[in-house]
C-alpha cells in the first residue's frame, strides 16, 4: 500500500501518521520533542521517529513510505527545506529536508505548522469546496493560512498570514515583536486567559474557564469575552479587506468555545464590514489532526509533482551535503 510519512512538530511534542492515497491515517504515533536536551536532541529525535516510521511502515504494508512532509513552527523557508527559526525549539536554519532525506532516501516536503493545518482544513476540512480562504488558529498567538485555489501562499519570504501581528490596539500592549497594540496580545487563547486571571483573581484560571463564565453570565467574563471579540474582529476586518476570502475558519483553543465564541464574532464582523463581502465564518473542522493531515498533504503533492528533477541540487530527492 502506497503511503507517506507525516510529522507535525509542535514546541514541546511531535504528531505523526502513516497517510494513504485517499487520505486515511493508517497508523498515528506521538513523540516529545526533548527540546529541554537543546536543538539538536530535537533534530536527533525528529530523524529517529521518521525512521522509526519508515520501519513500521515497511514491516506493515510491504513498502516503505514514499515521502514524508513535515511541519514546523517559526520561520520556514520552504522553498529550500529549511526551518530558519523557532524560539520554542532553539534551532536556526536547520536544513530539515536534506537531513531528512539522507536519512531515509525519499522525497521530502517542508511546511510552516499553521499553513500546513490551513492546507487540510482548506481541502479537506472546514474549507473543502472553497476556492479562496482564510485559516486563523487562535492559540498561544494568533497565525493565518491564506487558501487559493487548494494552496496556501506563503508570501515572498515566508512571513504570510501573520495577521496576529496586525496593530489593531495602537499605543496599547507592547508585542514581543516589537510592536504596540498587535490582535494577538488581545484575542489569542493566552491573552484572554491572562485577563480573565487578573479579572477575577484566580491565578490559575484559563480562556476556557472565561468562556464557561461567560455562558453563565458573569458580568466580568462578558466584558473580558467582549474586548477579545471586538479586537478579533477588528484585525479579521482589515484582514478581509485585504484578502476577500469567501470563508473565514476560525481554530484553535479559543474556537472550542462554540458559539460562545462564533455567535459574538459573527455579529462584531458583520457590524464592521461597510463595502467588504462579509464571508461565511466556521469552525475548524479537524481539531488537532490538522496539521499531521497537512504534512500528508505536503507528501503526496510532492509525488504527484511532475517536474522533480534528481540533477537539481534544490530539489528534495537530491539534497546537498549537510551535517546534523
Amino acid at each position: 500500500m502506497r503511503h507517506v510519512i507525516a510529522l507535525d512538530v509542535g514546541g514541546t511534542g511531535m504528531k505523526a501518521a502513516l497517510v494513504g492515497d485517499d487520505g486515511e491515517l493508517l497508523h498515528r504515533a506521538r513523540r516529545a520533542t526533548g527540546r529541554e536536551r537543546g536543538p539538536d536532541a530535537v533534530v536527533e529525535t525528529i530523524l529517529d521517529f521518521a525512521a522509526e516510521l519508515r520501519a513500521y511502515g515497511l514491516q506493515r504494508y510491504g513498502e516503505a513510505a514514499a515521502a514524508v512532509g513535515i511541519a514546523v513552527p517559526g520561520i520556514v523557508d520552504e522553498e529550500r527545506g529549511i526551518a530558519a527559526y523557532a524560539a520554542n525549539l532553539g534551532w536556526r536554519d536547520v536544513p530539515l529536508r536534506a537531513l531528512l532525506t539522507r536519512r531515509l532516501g525519499i522525497p521530502v516536503a517542508l511546511g510552516h505548522d499553521v499553513r500546513t493545518g490551513g492546507l487540510a482544513e482548506g481541502r479537506i476540512g472546514a474549507g473543502k469546496g472553497a476556492d479562496r480562504f482564510l485559516f486563523v488558529p487562535l492559540g498561544t498567538g494568533i497565525a493565518g493560512a491564506i487558501g487559493i485555489d487548494g494552496r496556501v501562499e506563503a508570501g515572498a519570504h515566508g512571513f504570510a498570514g501573520e495577521i496576529g501581528h496586525i496593530v489593531v490596539r495602537p499605543s496599547g500592549t507592547p508585542c514581543p515583536c516589537g510592536q504596540h497594540g498587535c490582535l494577538e496580545r488581545y484575542a489569542s487563547a493566552s491573552a484572554v486567559t491572562e485577563a480573565w486571571a487578573a479579572a477575577c483573581g484566580d491565578p490559575d484560571a484559563d480562556a476556557a474557564d472565561c468562556a464557561k463564565a461567560v455562558a453563565s453570565g458573569d458580568p466580568n467574563a462578558v466584558r473580558v469575552w467582549q474586548e477579545a471579540v471586538d479586537a478579533l474582529a477588528d484585525g479579521l476586518v482589515t484582514a478581509l479587506t485585504l484578502l476577500d476570502p469567501r470563508t473565514l475558519i476560525i481554530g484553535g483553543g479559543l474556537a472550542e468555545a462554540g458559539e460562545v465564541l462564533f455567535q459574538p464574532l459573527r455579529d462584531a464582523v458583520r457590524q464592521r464590514v461597510t463595502f467588504q463581502k462579509l464571508p461565511v465564518i466556521v469552525p475548524a473542522a479537524l481539531g488537532d489532526t490538522a496539521g499531521c493531515l497537512g504534512a500528508g498533504l505536503l507528501a503526496q503533492d510532492l509525488l504527484d509533482s511532475t517536474d522533480l528533477d534528481p540533477t537539481d541540487p534544490t530539489d528534495p530527492t537530491d539534497p546537498p551535503e549537510v551535517t546534523a
